[in-house]
């Protein structure tokens, strides 16, 4: 509900009106894929993009706009270090593009719509922690495998590094672990897979440029 709130407040409006400036960071860069089972031992990686575009609401920011804030949230939101969150639950945040290389191409696409992260180091080198809810759809065409739509609901815990290297650029690497119910290569996606013939688990390792900008938003 407090960060519910906090979002409201910056996409929405309030009584008190006035512009409040935010930070917006888009990052886009290369990942690897390493899809455990049957597909992993046919072909090692396969590769994609990672990208993301966040808001960030700094603790400046919530401490200097706390009045618009509810009362029954304002005591909790002054003790955040920071909110992000992306404008639209339709913004994907990987891309699957691994033309087949030896055997195996996938293409497809993930989102990660829900997340919740804790700051490890926030001074200089950022780091974090956190898990997020993933949805991915991704099609597996293989001349050693058999053909796959692949759908599935995951959860995906993660570790990111974040260093600045300007005001505005900075990079950024990390890896996720994304957890899903058994699919077997092969398969439909209405069925449940054994663990030795399915995807279940997909680790992404990635490093992200970004590039974040101040906009003002009127409230």
């Amino acid at each position: 509900m407090l960060i519910s709130s906090l979002t409201a407040l910056w996409l929405s409006g309030s009584a008190n009106a006035g512009k409040v400036t935010i930070p917006v960071d888009i990052g886009l860069g290369p990942a690897a894929h390493l899809i455990t089972g049957p597909v992993q031992e046919d072909q090692t990686l396969h590769t994609g993009l990672a990208m993301s575009v966040q808001a960030i609401i700094d603790k400046k920011t919530i401490k200097k706009n706390a009045k618009r804030i509810p009362r029954q949230y304002r005591k909790a939101a002054k003790q955040m270090d920071e909110v992000r969150f992306s404008p639209s639950i339709f913004i994907p945040d990987t891309l699957f593009i691994s033309p087949k290389v030896e055997n195996t191409g996938i293409m497809g696409i993930s989102w990660a719509p829900v997340g919740v992260g804790v700051p490890l180091i926030k001074r200089g080198v950022r780091v974090s922690a956190g898990a997020e809810l993933r949805l991915t759809y991704a099609y597996l065409y293989s001349d050693t495998l058999s053909n796959t739509h692949f759908l599935r609901p995951g959860l995906a815990p993660r570790l990111v590094a974040e260093i600045p290297i300007t005001k505005h650029f900075l990079v950024s690497t990390g890896w996720n672990s994304q957890l899903y119910i058994p699919q077997a290569v092969g398969g439909p996606i209405t069925e449940m897979g054994e663990l030795e013939d399915s995807i279940w688990h997909i680790g992404q390792a990635f490093f992200k440029f970004h590039y974040r900008f101040p906009y003002t938003v009127q409230m």
